[in-house]
């Protein structure tokens, strides 16, 4: 006479432990999930020297569209020999009510005296580089007078924000830092465009202040 086994019962500690392992599965793909889909520009800490001032809200100048990536950095110039950051930013803001129907805004301004002000997050699309604005970051540089030439200090400023961009996001300034009229054929920035030389020489001051700036971390 065969004796029948009695089915072995499972652990409710073993289940507890499975369920808790699933759990946790489930947790580190959500948390995965979360990374994978987060935007760029979340939660990246600015340099000291920028300003935040954003604009409201509105379909002309800050329209809130996520930027969903970041390929590339726009250098502009305002074409308004002698103004300010400030006065430009508050061009932009001018812009909400529509009734210029002008589509415009920039991510940054940078100054005659090389002060930075943030008028759009780096979560979100500026109106600036036409085709280019789903995938990059817009600096609009103001300048003293009507050749576009950026001032010396305005010029190491864009340097050095260009540079902090480029390592912040994995960008080589030779091929991802660009004019806007490399978008449109737009004479924009007026002085890197009637002096490609001049241009050039940016973009290897670029490359050098990351250098720069990568040194200076690791020594901190």
């Amino acid at each position: 006479m065969h004796s029948r086994r009695k089915k072995g019962r499972r652990s409710p500690r073993l289940i507890a432990l499975c369920l808790a392992v699933i759990a946790a599965a489930g947790g580190l793909a959500l948390w995965g999930w979360r990374v994978h889909t987060r935007l760029p520009g979340t939660g990246v800490q600015l340099p000291d020297y920028v300003t935040q001032d954003y604009l409201t809200v509105n379909p002309y100048s800050r329209p809130g569209t996520e930027l969903k990536k970041i390929h590339g950095v726009v250098i502009h110039y305002v074409g308004n020999p002698g103004t300010a950051a400030e006065a430009n930013r508050n061009y932009f803001e001018s812009l909400a009510d529509g009734k210029d129907g002008v589509y415009a805004s920039a991510h940054f301004i940078v100054g005659l005296e090389g002060e930075v002000i943030q008028c759009i997050p780096l979560t979100e699309e500026s109106y600036a580089s036409n085709s280019r604005n789903a995938d990059t970051i817009s600096i609009e540089v103001c300048h003293p007078d009507s050749t576009g030439k950026f001032s010396d200090v305005t010029y190491q400023r864009v340097v050095e924000l260009t540079a902090w961009l480029c390592r912040e996001f994995h960008l080589d300034p030779e091929t991802d830092v660009i004019r806007h009229y490399d978008v449109t054929g737009k004479e924009c920035p007026k002085y890197y465009v009637d002096y490609p030389d001049a241009w050039d020489q940016l973009r290897a001051d670029v490359k050098a202040e990351m250098d720069q700036q990568e040194t200076a971390e690791q020594g901190s």
